[in-house]
């Protein structure tokens, strides 16, 4: 049987057509993404403008189950590490990243959250731990998204910047990983700028020459570890199918 898709993993598109074809008007949908993206509620009985009967129409159609936070690392002035279990009981990590102290010495209020695309890795990097894992699966664009939500309910804070630099090799899970872009930058979604948006990729090449086609203005941002191609594919073993000249 295969999985029932989450609301966080839709995008405002996605629900105006899907409320199309319950023959619901379409404010319906605007209503469930305030929800979602600005209360942030965790269950849709929570959604009390909604009817009754649209509530019980989508428990049965979709979920809205969340990763939870099983251990935190660290304190609120310093880099602070999270533990998440998915639904499936297996493990990612997020990590909240304050900003050094400003120019007198007062805390700076700038976040950054690095962020897992994936469980565990495929490309077997040798200074990363996450390559020593190997690959399970991709995260859904609502368990990439579920981070962001999860990291902000801890800090009590907006988070400011997203680097997509946590486990996994977010390239590689590119369908889902602009999905969550959409629903990250989306004025209906969390409406955080593209450009504070950094992707991080050991060199997958046709990927970057797609993300490179995609509108929004996200930076990039190169794992290179060595210069050249003898050094970089003993450490890189993706460095063997697009070497260092390809990849520049």
């Amino acid at each position: 049987m295969a999985d029932i898709p989450n609301l966080r993993s839709l995008t405002a598109d996605e629900f105006t057509t899907s409320f199309q074809a319950l023959g619901q008007p379409a404010y319906r949908s605007a209503q469930i993404l305030d929800w979602l993206w600005k209360k942030r509620v965790s269950s849709i009985d929570e959604m009390s403008n909604l009817p009754v009967s649209l509530r019980e129409t989508l428990k049965e159609k979709y979920e809205l189950s969340a990763p939870t936070i099983v251990r935190a690392q660290g304190s609120k002035d310093t880099t602070r590490k999270l533990l998440l279990k998915l639904k499936d009981g297996r493990f990612v990590e997020c990590v909240l990243i304050p900003a050094s102290p400003a120019l007198y010495g007062e805390q700076s209020d700038r976040l950054t959250l690095c962020v897992s695309s994936q469980v565990g890795c495929a490309f077997a990097c040798k200074f990363c731990a996450s390559g020593l894992l190997g690959f399970t699966r991709n995260l859904t664009p609502g368990e990439i998204t579920a981070q962001i939500l999860l990291a902000e309910e801890l800090a009590g804070t907006r988070v400011n910047n997203l680097v997509f630099m946590g486990m996994g090799e977010p390239l590689a899970n590119l369908p889902n990983l602009l999905k969550a872009i959409e629903l990250i930058t989306s004025p209906e979604g969390l409406h955080i700028g593209a450009r504070h948006l950094t992707i991080s990729t050991s060199g997958l090449v046709p990927q970057i020459k797609k993300l490179a086609d995609h509108p929004r203005q996200i930076r990039l941002a190169i794992s290179l570890h060595g210069a050249t191609d003898e050094v970089r594919s003993k450490i890189m073993p993706v460095n063997d199918r697009w070497g260092v000249d390809e990849l520049f």
